[in-house]
């Protein structure tokens, strides 16, 4: 077996199978990329054992733990790991990299396997997560992104990395348009900790010498905030304005949403959250509209009255470059023009 000095994050991509022996909430919260759940206690028995540790005391949590532990180590040997082949290099984390990987580390051993510990658990791996935003965001070269509301700028970013060009999109990351309406149907947002080791994983992979393109966004995505220093960075970044004639940006919004029409109730209750800015009677007559199934003429609204005044007075305010952007003007936003923009974009380089 080999020689073992404490694993770190660094060291993972040498293991066969990254073991996160937490349970499936604190997973499903967050993990390692590529990690498999493989819980030591369930999120019930960890609760109650818990509960003994503070009522009880701390050797009767530890007696029930080992029996809890050890009836879930033998269910993951007789199924996950009963077809592991001799020479399974397996990496066990838990929380902190304690009693919950330990004891799955040393049985695995047991059996013969060169199992090891991640040091300092799930913790160390966000220490890493936090650190890699810290040293990746200030070198990229970033292009931003903007354009109006319905402007195709996600469509046109997909494009682009279809011709070659590195982007980051933020929106597919966080499971949401960005906007009021933004909420994708049936789709949960990550958390904020699964939101940042996703754009860890992405930034990783980037190379740092050539331009990386992004979406103009607010510091909030839905629910999921952006780190700080991509804000302040993108904010500082040279800006590409596509500019979409109104009649192009109304037909791709009515494709693109087209799902709101499916829960009105939705619709409505996200709309009503705009009655301070837009006044009881406006809302009202939206709302109206959308049980009437009259998208065409909520968008055209929506876009005149709150959509384009509230981008005229951001974007200056918010892109130290906005005056010096680059525009591309656009008269139609079908899948070939999605296309035609992103080339046009790489020229300008």
């Amino acid at each position: 077996m080999s020689h073992r000095q404490p694993v770190r994050v660094a060291d993972l991509a040498q293991f066969t199978t990254i073991i996160d022996a937490r349970t499936p909430a604190e997973f499903a919260l967050d993990h390692i990329p590529g990690a498999i759940n493989c819980p030591v206690l369930s999120d019930a028995e960890r609760a109650t054992i818990g509960t003994i540790y503070k009522q009880v005391s701390p050797f009767e949590a530890k007696r029930l733990g080992a029996a809890l532990v050890a009836k879930n180590l033998a269910q993951h040997l007789h199924t996950t790991f009963a077809d592991k082949p001799e020479n399974w290099r397996p990496v066990v984390y838990c929380w902190r990299g304690g009693l919950r990987s330990g004891s799955m580390v040393t049985w695995l051993r047991l059996v013969g396997w060169d199992a090891q510990q991640l040091a300092g658990g799930y913790k160390s791996f966000r220490h890493h997560v936090v650190d890699e935003i810290e040293r990746l965001v200030p070198q990229l070269q970033l292009r931003v992104l903007c354009g109006a509301t319905g402007s195709a700028k996600t469509r046109v970013l997909h494009a682009l990395q279809q011709q070659g060009a590195q982007v980051v999109d933020l929106e597919g990351l966080a499971c949401h348009k960005g906007s009021l309406l933004g909420a994708l149907p049936g789709v949960p947002q990550p958390s904020q900790k699964s939101f940042e080791t996703q754009l860890v994983a992405v930034l990783e992979t980037l190379d740092l010498s050539r331009p990386v393109y992004v979406e103009g966004e607010s510091p909030k995505i839905g629910r999921v905030a952006l780190p700080l220093q991509l804000v302040q960075h993108m904010r500082q970044a040279p800006v590409i304005e596509i500019q979409a004639t109104e009649a192009a940006r109304l037909d791709y919004l009515l494709r693109d949403y087209a799902y709101l029409g499916d829960d009105v109730a939705s619709l409505c209750e996200r709309l009503a959250y705009l009655k301070e800015i837009q006044g009881s009677e406006t809302i009202a007559r939206w709302q109206d509209w959308a049980q009437a199934g009259a998208l065409p003429q909520l968008f055209a609204e929506l876009m005149r009255l709150h959509y384009d005044p509230q981008y005229q007075r951001s974007q200056s305010r918010h892109f130290a470059q906005w005056g010096q952007r680059q525009s591309l003007a656009a008269d139609d936003l079908s899948e070939p023009a999605f296309a035609r923009l992103a080339g046009a974009i790489v020229a300008l380089g």
